[in-house]
């Protein structure tokens, strides 16, 4: 991390900065987009792909950039950047395919088109950085498997929850000791807030309803957890997590667990409500050498066997350039899956849907995600929630039941139903310690 601010120095100084394509002109694109303009030497936002081109020119326009053009293919993103300019497409293969991008940032959120984008740049061998948990969580590892092949860096993201972990992951194995759990904490959890319950609060921050939603309900704490278990191989005590209730700080959680129990299972992820330091992150880890166990409680970590450590803050699109350099420049992954997947995201009935109902997206008013086992998920034929939209029930569902591929009807001709049966194929959910 501390080697990339000279690293992107010397790009300044070289007059070669990392060219950066943007995918998704939203909330954080557009956090994105002022933060690399306005405080990130060494770097350039070379084009921007959005959907609304007046969204993606207003999003630059923001940040400062007046020179702004409208391309349809990768000659004309090339051209722009020749030129001094940023260009703007609602093309993504545009962007993959242009010579003067180095890395592509996909923030959309959408899982059926994020896949496209993350396909297409591995096919045009760029390296891809993830503000997009619902694909990770649904079909990261085959596309980690496809990008590797590829000799592609594709990664999650700093300054999200999942990337603020995993740093912290390393960091405590680094010092010696061993995670056993890996936690996010939240502010706010209610499996049954709609997109109608959060609009005032979505409007506030200018953010999506849906998006706010799927926070708020328990679905993206659930991306999160698995993509970060999938990265370290832990699992999850139960369906759904833990998620407890925690007024106090998070120090006070090492009191918290079996840490025999956590050992057999080889790690657990989970998250508490209302815990402070908030909305910060947490790894609780254990030591085997009690030389050294002596030594961190005298450096006030306490007597263990679990010793907390905690990162108070996660800053989103701040620290998301420093993913584009790690893995333009030291081809480093901020977060990647291991391999086959050992947690995946499964959908709950939000409402009793009646046969015949067409399942609206993560974060509506049909579905909330929960954390399920990877082998679990496999055995009972779960439905993940990352390809629920779209379905249309074939029964009535009854309020909180877990749909599994059996009760639906799949739209025709997806990507992501073909990337998850490859995945089933060639990284089949391994059985877990029970």
């Amino acid at each position: 991390m501390i080697l990339i601010d000279r690293a992107l120095a010397q790009r300044e100084s070289d007059g070669n900065p990392i060219g950066v394509a943007l995918v998704g002109a939203g909330f954080m694109g557009r956090g994105l987009i002022n933060q690399i303009v306005n405080s990130v030497p060494g770097m350039q936002i070379s084009v921007v792909v959005n959907r609304t081109l007046e969204k993606a020119e207003r999003a630059l326009r923001d940040a400062g950039i007046t020179d702004v053009r409208v391309v349809t293919d990768a000659a004309g993103v090339d051209a722009a950047v020749a030129a001094g300019a940023v260009a703007i497409t609602t093309d993504h293969r545009a962007a993959c395919s242009a010579e003067s991008v180095d890395a592509l940032v996909e923030a959309t959120g959408a899982v059926e088109y994020g896949c496209h984008v993350v396909v297409d740049a591995i096919a045009a061998r760029k390296d891809i950085v993830l503000m997009n948990a619902e694909v990770d969580g649904t079909v990261g590892p085959i596309l980690s498997r496809r990008a590797k092949a590829a000799g592609v860096v594709l990664t999650g993201c700093d300054g999200d929850q999942p990337g603020v972990q995993m740093n912290l992951v390393r960091f405590v194995r680094g010092i010696g000791l061993t995670p056993l759990v890996c936690g996010n904490i939240k502010g706010l959890q209610d499996e049954y807030r709609t997109p109608a319950t959060q609009a005032a609060f979505a409007a506030k921050w200018g953010q999506d309803p849906y998006m706010v939603t799927s926070f708020a309900d328990g679905t993206k704490v659930s991306f999160e957890q698995a993509i970060v278990a999938n990265a370290t191989g832990m699992s999850v005590e139960r369906r759904g997590m833990r998620g407890a209730d925690h007024s106090g700080h998070v120090d006070e959680l090492t009191g918290a667990y079996d840490v025999e129990e956590l050992e057999r299972q080889g790690g657990v992820v989970d998250y508490v409500v209302g815990a402070q330091p908030g909305p910060g992150v947490f790894v609780l880890a254990t030591h085997d050498d009690p030389k050294q166990r002596h030594y961190l409680n005298l450096y006030k970590l306490g007597e263990g066997p679990l010793y907390s450590f905690y990162t108070p803050y996660h800053l989103c699109h701040f620290e998301v350039p420093n993913t584009v350099a790690r893995a333009v420049e030291f081809r480093d992954a901020a977060l990647e899956p291991l391999g086959a997947p050992t947690v995946e995201v499964v959908t709950v009935a939000k409402t009793d849907l009646p046969a015949g109902t067409v399942l609206d997206g993560l974060g509506g008013f049909h579905t909330y995600g929960v954390a399920e086992r990877a082998d679990t998920t496999a055995a009972q034929e779960l439905l993940p929630i990352g390809v629920a939209e779209g379905c249309r029930t074939l029964r009535d569902i009854a309020k909180d039941e877990v749909l599994t591929y059996a009760d639906v009807e799949l739209p025709e001709g997806r990507l992501v139903d073909a990337l998850r049966a490859e995945q089933a194929a060639e990284l089949p959910a391994a059985l877990q310690r029970a």
